[in-house]
């Protein structure tokens, strides 16, 4: 099974940017045992801003491009030793794949990313994905070219004819009305066709120190659908809950792949 997934600084990061190690460990040791179970995993990681944010110490993230593309550059360094680091705990390896617009929409560069992808999983290497916003302003907020990580995972996904794509996020899936400011908001469990009703239900944005939201990961849903490709949106507080889904348990919401 050929699995992408998708984490958020969120899921990655504390409040004021600094790294989340238990939950970081535990999801490196999650993946890596799915790896040991014969899946092809591809991880697309959010937090390189965030975690620079948390590395250089400000008191959150910058509002201007220089001061993005900077925390980036410091942010990244941090994220990928990291990911080096614990991936080796489990004997896997792993590699750097920084993207930008042109890279996933220009047909001859999206076919290297294309063919270098299934050469490192073929040999069993695990591929990091993340927008390169060191050099990049279309992908953190000036232009929606590909947005944000949550449509690129989904562009990754479609990519690479991906089984599933798994969002982590900080909210347990999709509701009928936003669970933060309605208690008696209830889960969607399966939504079968994005439909205008289903794009409505989107909120605003993420975290502080995130970009995504609700209506980023809808578009994700409908990237990944419209290829046939089921998707589910989970919480990432509890990684252990991607055991469940090889398990054939049900979480989170999923949508479900046209022609299934």
């Amino acid at each position: 099974m050929r699995i992408v997934v998708k984490v958020g600084t969120s899921t990655l990061a504390h409040a004021n940017g600094r790294l989340n190690i238990r939950r970081v460990e535990l999801l490196c040791k999650v993946l890596s045992d799915l790896k040991n179970a014969g899946c092809e995993v591809v991880l697309v990681s959010s937090g390189a801003i965030g975690m620079g944010v948390g590395k250089l110490g400000l008191t959150g993230r910058p509002k201007d491009m220089p001061g993005k593309q900077a925390a980036a550059a410091v942010g990244q360094c941090e994220l990928m030793y990291t990911y080096d680091k614990l991936f080796s705990e489990y004997n896997h390896t792993v590699a750097q794949i920084l993207l930008t617009a042109d890279d996933v929409h220009d047909p001859r560069r999206s076919t290297h990313v294309h063919d270098s992808l299934e050469q490192l999983l073929s040999w069993k290497v695990l591929p990091i994905i993340n927008e390169n916003d060191a050099v990049s302003i279309d992908e953190i907020g000036i232009h929606t070219t590909i947005g944000e990580n949550d449509t690129l995972s989904a562009i990754v996904a479609r990519l690479i004819k991906a089984d599933v794509l798994l969002l982590l996020s900080d909210i347990n899936g999709l509701y009928t009305e936003d669970p933060r400011k309605n208690p008696d908001a209830t889960l969607i469990p399966v939504v079968q066709e994005i439909t205008d009703e289903i794009l409505q239900l989107a909120g605003g944005t993420g975290s502080s120190l995130g970009s995504g939201g609700m209506a980023t990961k809808l578009k994700a849903a409908q990237i990944a659908t419209e290829a046939g490709i089921d998707m589910i949106i989970a919480n990432g507080q509890d990684p252990e809950l991607l055991y469940g889904f090889l398990e054939g348990n049900n979480f989170g919401t999923r949508f479900v792949g046209r022609n299934k």
